[in-house]
């Protein structure tokens, strides 16, 4: 699984297009492994699930103390995710440093994702008043999933045409929002009749959360069947000379390198804003449905199935849009569709199912596009050669950098009590992050980052 590519083009490509075909169709498989723990892990199951364990182990006042200090119970899971954030912020730099002056980013996708794999596989000992393993679980396996999609993400400019990255790009999405509906509908036959299976319903939660660990691993052998890595040129040295022991030099000159091309930092601090947005809807949706609105764990499945069949059509069709108005034209338009459900769900009144569907749809609708736009649009302001440093920061963004939301999520419910004030509270993320996109001229940004500029984008 470490073997090096040497058929590529000058610029990276694979020669062959039947080569790149095969590549691709393994790179959509790893969407389609990891992504049931994005789904079934973190937007679904263990939310309230940790939220239930912290709630068990909690004082009179409704406190835990994870290492003396006070947390109310209902806030642990979205410190967690904050948590797990500044984890991957420290790994993530590091990993795509080493990746690129190595040429060889299969080996440590295939660490970082059986890493994760092994976290959420061991979930299923997360048991009675354990909300401390569950928490550490909780932080090794999103870290580790946020690594994984640097070293993923930047295979993209390596095995899509510049014109073909959005569609390749909304396919790998596509396949992952097919494996969480699916593993969804298996999910909800367990859940839901777990009684006439012999289990409580705390086994068959935990049983959810370990087989999507499973899921992850036994999938993430495609890509690393499929993709190849390529043989870099370095000048001044061997390729690998030094790299761990470099890596955080080779991170500084990055974050040097970066500050030549300022349009791209642009996008990504717009980037950043509106994903710490989208970000925090996935992580808290679940729980804002079960405290807030009082609703129970199979309507919540059934509407997060709902958002996954309903992404699948929403990234495919919003890359058809971006082809015909570009992507960033179409990402803005999600951004204010995204700002409507915000408002909306606000209001939503608590026990009513059927309102919560019609908001699952709509997210269901806006969520694939919107992500898998991003990172298409990104690939193109990458310098050749800088694929796997350039997405850590993108992935920083996507994940690493998305502990404001949670944490502002998470301290608005623990000063106000009210699930409805935290969630009205992520309407400036999509506005700010809408205003400051629209002023990045991205066709002078892929110029800049010296790649040829798409028809439309």
């Amino acid at each position: 699984m470490t073997d090096v590519d040497t058929t590529e083009q000058p610029d990276g490509h694979a020669a062959d297009p039947a080569e790149r075909r095969r590549e691709q169709r393994g790179w959509y498989f790893y969407d389609f492994a990891c992504s049931v723990y994005s789904t079934s892990v973190v937007t679904v199951f263990l939310g309230p699930y940790l939220t239930s364990v912290a709630k068990a182990a909690a004082d009179a006042e409704g406190f835990v103390h994870p290492l003396g200090v006070p947390v109310r119970a209902g806030s642990l899971f979205a410190y967690a995710v904050s948590a797990s954030i500044v984890v991957a912020v420290l790994a993530m730099p590091l990993v795509g440093a080493v990746a690129d002056r190595t040429g060889r980013k299969k080996p440590l996708l295939a660490a970082a994702a059986y890493t994760g794999a092994a976290a959420t596989t061991g979930m299923f000992f997360l048991a009675g008043e354990r909300y401390l393993l569950g928490t550490f679980l909780l932080i090794v396996a999103n870290a580790s999933l946020s690594v994984s999609m640097v070293l993923y993400n930047a295979y993209l400019p390596q095995i899509a045409e510049p014109d073909e990255r959005d569609e390749v790009s909304s396919r790998g999405w596509a396949f992952g929002y097919t494996s969480g509906a699916l593993v969804l509908v298996l999910n909800l036959v367990l859940y839901s009749g777990h009684d006439s299976f012999g289990l409580s319903e705390g086994m068959a939660v935990r049983i959810c959360l370990a087989s999507a660990g499973l899921w992850w691993g036994a999938f993430t052998l495609v890509p690393l069947r499929r993709l190849r890595d390529r043989r870099i040129a370095r000048t001044g040295g061997a390729a690998g000379e030094g790299a761990v022991g470099s890596g955080w030099k080779q991170l500084r000159a990055t974050l040097r390198d970066m500050r030549r091309h300022p349009l791209t930092l642009s996008f990504l601090l717009a980037y950043l804003i509106y994903n710490d947005g989208v970000q925090t809807v996935i992580s808290q949706a679940s729980v804002y449905g079960s405290e807030e609105l009082g609703l129970d764990q199979t309507t919540l499945i059934t509407a997060v199935l709902l958002v996954q069949v309903l992404a699948v059509a929403g990234a495919l069709g919003m890359g058809r849009m971006a082809r015909v108005y570009g992507a960033k034209r179409t990402i803005l338009a999600s951004l204010a569709l995204w700002t409507a459900i915000l408002a909306a769900g606000y209001f939503l009144p608590a026990g009513a199912p059927l309102f919560f569907y019609l908001l699952a749809a709509a997210i269901g609708l806006v969520l694939g596009g919107s992500q898998a736009l991003s990172r298409s649009l990104f690939s193109h302001l990458v310098p050749r050669g800088k694929e796997a440093e350039y997405f850590s920061a993108y992935e920083m963004s996507d994940r690493g950098l998305s502990w404001l939301g949670p944490l502002v999520f998470g301290l608005a419910y623990q000063l106000t009590g009210s699930y409805r004030d935290a969630i009205i509270s992520l309407v400036i993320f999509f506005g700010v992050g809408f205003v400051l996109l629209a002023r990045v001229p991205v066709r002078a940004a892929v110029a800049a980052a010296g790649n040829p500029v798409p028809a439309r984008i």
